[in-house]
């Protein structure tokens, strides 16, 4: 769902070149009428929607509310952290800016799909990294918390999965943005983080293993910090 006519196609294009069949739509009224007879197999919102200045986040909760699974992506050029938090609180799986190169975009679809294909399938012990109660599954991009499911986007995974497949070593912001492959500011990186512990401690309240080491980056620590 994009509201710019050219924009909204030249992604079409794209998409529909990688096999992908596209439906495209200019605001949010004509998305839904199409999306009550039938949902999409992912969808991409713009957050502003013709007179909707907010109409995406709007279109992504009703989209939310229909099902618990559907991947959902918002592609848009407003980057300010209030406005990612905002679209992943929302329910999104993703929030990319439209700075983003399209092998990357494609590339966050694909990984969608592919987390959607195997959602119901076990877990093959080989994609398996196991950090004391932490588990993550790296070709389901799903990750357990003390046998919880932990409900991560896909971004958050991979940040989740650099900082913990090195307990105890530091990531700066720079190197989890490259291997969560999105390119934001440093203060999108601090609220993901946030809601990344934010997430695990809703299923574990004592979760401290997500370390801010102040002006270098992030560590993981497999047990738990102790202030002194």
């Amino acid at each position: 769902m994009e509201d710019e006519a050219a924009i909204r196609e030249n992604y079409a294009d794209v998409l529909r070149k990688q096999g992908y069949d596209v439906q495209t739509y200019a605001n949010r009224k004509e998305a839904m009428s199409a999306f009550d007879i039938r949902l999409p197999n992912l969808a991409i919102i713009d957050i502003g929607l013709e007179n909707e200045i907010d109409g995406g986040f709007t279109l992504c909760q009703s989209l939310r509310s229909l099902s618990d699974t559907l991947p959902i992506i918002f592609l848009t050029a407003r980057d300010n952290d209030f406005d990612t938090v905002s679209g992943l609180r929302m329910g999104a799986d993703d929030y990319l800016t439209k700075d983003i190169s399209l092998p990357h975009l494609t590339a966050r679809i694909a990984a969608l799909f592919r987390r959607l294909d195997v959602i119901d399938q076990p877990p093959s012990p080989e994609s398996l990294l196991h950090r004391g109660k932490l588990s993550l599954d790296i070709g389901r991009l799903t990750v357990n918390w003390d046998d919880h499911p932990v409900p991560l986007t896909v971004t958050e995974f991979w940040m989740v999965h650099a900082l913990a497949k090195y307990p105890g070593h530091v990531k700066s912001r720079q190197v989890l943005m490259q291997e969560s492959k999105i390119f934001v500011d440093g203060s999108t990186i601090t609220s993901h983080i946030k809601r990344i512990r934010k997430k695990f401690m809703q299923i574990g309240e004592d979760f401290d293993c997500i370390e801010t080491v102040y002006g270098m980056g992030y560590r993981w620590n497999v047990e738990p910090t102790i202030s002194h």
